[in-house]
């Protein structure tokens, strides 16, 4: 279900005006006329004149991207999660308020017995602790996909100014019979890569053995979902003449050596990465890159 990207209700998706999604057109030249009508004539395959060398009219001078919203699978998981947790939680509010009502009574009866005066506010203090103890709180695996959500959305801004050196972003892509998602696909002069957001605290290390840990968690299993994503990308879009690489763009914690490859998986701070996309070897043209964005949007569907 492709759909332009709607503002985000914070105010965090800007990167996308209220111009329509699609290709930006620019006049023909009388020479580009001529080119295309030649094309269209003769039939000729579009992928050969792709991998050719020839030259072919420049439509496209920047494709938008129209295909997901940045966290918006990940969000909507968190509210899912959220609202389940919120139901079993109401449904237990009857003996969680018979126990802090019984309680603040038990506490100022026996303050009562003590200081008479204390009796009343001991007895309100106790409840009220108890109710903030049984009070409901938000898991802190749930709580994960909402911080998922907003670094999906810091990374989408980061990424945004690309659009203006020859490069689209597509964010939050279902991948085709499955239940998983790709957070960001980037295409443009530098290759397509897959970018999958992180949010961590702390730092990340790495043992004697190459592997890379979060504290006590390993992270082999999260990069080599990143790479799974990565290769059926490839698969999807069909690209047999180019690799897609896997990159895990992380925020807030600290990276060994500010950057680092591991199972497959390139490792970055999140703020590095327009720099690390616009200093990649050109290996697409911008006639590829206009190609390339169309076939995902008609290939992938929004994840949410």
């Amino acid at each position: 279900m492709a759909r332009q990207p709607d503002p985000h209700p914070d105010g965090v998706w800007s990167s996308c005006d209220d111009q329509q999604p699609g290709v930006s057109i620019r006049p023909l030249s009388q020479a580009d006329l001529a080119a295309l009508l030649a094309h269209l004539h003769h039939h000729q395959d579009r992928d050969h004149i792709l991998r050719s060398g020839r030259s072919a009219p420049v439509v496209a001078v920047r494709v938008r991207a129209s295909v997901g919203r940045p966290g918006a699978s990940a969000q909507g998981e968190y509210q899912r999660r959220r609202a389940t947790e919120l139901a079993t939680w109401a449904r237990s509010l009857p003996w969680r308020v018979a126990a802090v009502v019984a309680a603040g009574v038990a506490a100022g009866l026996a303050a009562a017995r003590v200081a008479p005066d204390l009796a009343a506010p001991t007895g309100v203090t106790v409840a009220a602790g108890l109710g903030w103890l049984l009070g409901f709180r938000t898991a802190p695996d749930t709580m994960a996909w909402r911080r998922g959500a907003a670094g999906e959305r810091r990374t989408a801004r980061l990424l945004a100014p690309l659009e203006r050196h020859g490069w689209v972003v597509l964010h939050d892509l279902a991948i085709p019979g499955s239940a998983a998602n790709i957070d960001h696909l980037v295409i443009g002069p530098g290759g397509v890569l897959v970018i999958d957001s992180k949010h961590y605290q702390g730092q990340l290390r790495v043992d004697r053995d190459g592997i890379v840990w979060h504290g006590r968690h390993l992270l082999v299993s999260a990069l080599r979902t990143t790479l799974w994503e990565a290769d059926r990308a490839d698969e999807v879009l069909g690209i047999a003449d180019l690799q897609v690489p896997a990159i895990a763009a992380v925020h807030g914690a600290s990276i060994p050596w500010g950057a680092l490859r591991a199972d497959g998986v390139t490792i970055v701070p999140a703020r590095r990465l327009p720099d690390l996309l616009q200093i990649l070897p050109p290996v697409l043209g911008p006639e590829r890159v206009a190609w390339l964005a169309d076939r995902a949007r008609l290939r992938f569907s929004a994840a949410a």
